[in-house]
């Protein structure tokens, strides 16, 4: 069964390296508004699949699950807030895009939240993942990121959908997340019978702090996922 893999907002597929996740296809979030990324994903991914991402990558697999959880056969979610965003974030988001047009670089941008994105003892022992950070910042167009920033401001509460989807889900908190703490992934573990959880000693960035455990974690799940289809599904948003 193929795997999706979205990666969060200002980041690249290169979050994903070392997970031992090689096979899944990674496209790019990039649609100015939540509805118009789940209908391009849904037009481009084949008939059926596992989806699952990081942060807002999280929040675009968790709302195509909705839309289509007959095609989805299961849901992978880590670092993420299935709630409809706070008015803090929504002016955070236009403060972003404004300063995008004024010339800041998604790069200068990521540097400035370097301590929300990694924890305090990866920024201090693993200058391999600030680099890798900000380069995946300097990896994404302006472009891109202002798109990312504008989808953010339509995100909803998945929280009651998710409910009714019924898809099997895993998801996995970084128990020194500074943006989505635990609590936050176990509002969504709570919506979904049957989830499972994990916890790892991760901040924000799970895959890049925690490759290899992350990468066992989703393979076990997947190997034990039925291939069967799942049919009488459709509709439930």
């Amino acid at each position: 069964m193929p795997l999706v893999l979205l990666a969060g907002m200002n980041c690249t597929s290169d979050l994903w390296a070392g997970c031992g996740l090689d096979d899944a296809l990674t496209p790019i979030v990039d649609a100015d508004d939540l509805d118009s990324q789940v209908d391009e994903l849904l037009r481009r991914l084949p008939e059926a699949f596992l989806i699952g991402g990081l942060s807002l990558g999280a929040i675009v697999a968790m709302a195509v699950a909705v839309r289509a959880p007959e095609r989805v056969h299961g849901l992978f979610v880590t670092a993420a807030n299935a709630k409809a965003p706070t008015s803090l974030q929504r002016d955070a988001w236009r403060s972003w895009l404004g300063r995008l047009d004024a010339g800041a670089s998604p790069a200068d941008l990521q540097a400035e939240i370097l301590p929300l994105l990694l924890s305090p003892r990866a920024r201090s022992t693993r200058p391999d993942l600030v680099r890798r950070t900000l380069r995946m910042g300097e990896e994404t167009p302006s472009t891109v990121l202002a798109a990312q920033l504008r989808l953010q401001a339509t995100r909803v509460n998945l929280l009651p959908h998710l409910r009714r989807s019924a898809v099997p889900t895993l998801v996995v908190a970084g128990v020194g997340d500074a943006l989505c703490p635990p609590n936050f992934h176990d509002e969504i573990a709570s919506a979904v019978v049957g989830a499972r959880t994990a916890r790892l000693d991760a901040g924000h960035l799970v895959p890049l702090e925690q490759p290899a455990a992350l990468g066992a974690i989703v393979r076990e799940w997947r190997a034990g996922l039925s291939p069967e289809p799942r049919a009488g599904r459709a509709g439930a948003s």
